[in-house]
């Protein structure tokens, strides 16, 4: 199960192969800080975006940040990316995914977390909300930039399956992001029925870069 392990300063690598399906396993990589005990401690695990993977600058950006404030910080890679393709797989092997990998951080006995957070950039937060919404347990979702739809298509909203979300959530926009307007972004919150928090990035685009 664990391909390797290394220290970082107060923080421990480990690299994990996770079995999705038959003849298909994905990587990820486990940040584990010095202080993380289980039980009493939190994990969080991050899904990269449609048009990268774990390995971008901006998911090993957050992925550190989430193992210095203390949580055992876990990211993966999809199947597509896994193997080197461009094209995102099938809603239903990304959704197979995220459940494969919380499943593992949850039963793994040396370090079962006491609660579980999903994040994820784009694509990767809309498939773990509907995972969740699909009865994934789960302690809060935090959403990088959530595409709440396409570009100049404010008509074609994915927030279909909200209602049926009930953690806590928290949301990163930008004000220049394409693929969520704010505006309607605020209208539709009400849909979702625990605690919602929203974090506006003035200037930030869909990836958080701002004008220079």
């Amino acid at each position: 199960f664990g391909i390797g392990v290394s220290q970082t300063g107060t923080m421990y690598i480990e690299r994990h192969t996770i079995s999705i399906q038959r003849e298909t396993n994905t990587t990820s990589v486990w940040t584990i800080p010095d202080q993380f005990a289980p039980c009493p401690s939190d994990a969080i695990i991050l899904a990269h975006g449609a048009g990268n993977d774990m390995h971008h600058p901006f998911m090993s950006y957050f992925h550190q940040a989430f193992a210095q404030a203390g949580l055992l910080s876990i990211k993966f890679n999809f199947p597509y990316t896994e193997a080197g393709r461009k094209a995102p797989d099938r809603p239903v092997i990304l959704a197979h995914t995220w459940r494969a990998v919380a499943e593992t951080v949850m039963s793994h006995e040396a370090i079962r977390p006491r609660r579980l957070f999903l994040a994820g950039k784009s694509m990767g937060g809309r498939i773990a909300s509907r995972v969740v919404a699909q009865g994934l347990p789960c302690d809060g979702l935090i959403f990088l930039g959530y595409p709440l739809h396409p570009p100049k298509q404010t008509d074609k909203v994915r927030v279909e399956h909200w209602p049926e979300i009930h953690c806590p959530t928290l949301f990163l926009q930008g004000t220049r992001d394409p693929l969520c307007n704010l505006d309607l972004l605020q209208s539709l919150l009400p849909r979702l029925g625990d605690p919602v928090t929203l974090k506006v990035i003035e200037g930030g685009d869909h990836s958080f870069k701002v004008p220079k």
